[in-house]
């Protein structure tokens, strides 16, 4: 794991010094959040839970879960996603 982190600051230096954007070279995701109603997120890898009151997201070292009420996927392709409905939490989970 160690290994892994030690790349990760790498590519972020190399990132910062070509000014190339940490989402293109990490591979982090990007999020999105307009209002209370909406949001998108670039870079993910899988939808791990879908109900209308809780959606889990994996990306790259971490998942995001979002919590509210009548939550839906208004669509995904293979690397980005939009989701709507009254969200009341979103959190960053190991």
């Amino acid at each position: 794991m160690g290994k892994e982190r030690e790349n990760d600051r790498l590519k972020e230096k190399l990132a910062s010094a070509a000014s190339m954007p940490k989402d293109v070279v990490l591979g982090a995701a990007v999020v999105t959040i307009i209002g209370a109603g909406e949001v998108c997120i670039e870079n993910y890898r899988g939808i791990i839970e879908y109900t209308d009151v809780l959606i889990r997201v994996q990306t790259k070292g971490y998942q995001i879960k979002l919590q509210g009420k009548h939550l839906q996927i208004e669509y995904y392709t293979n690397d980005e996603m939009k989701i709507t409905g009254r969200i009341v939490s979103l959190e960053y989970c190991k």
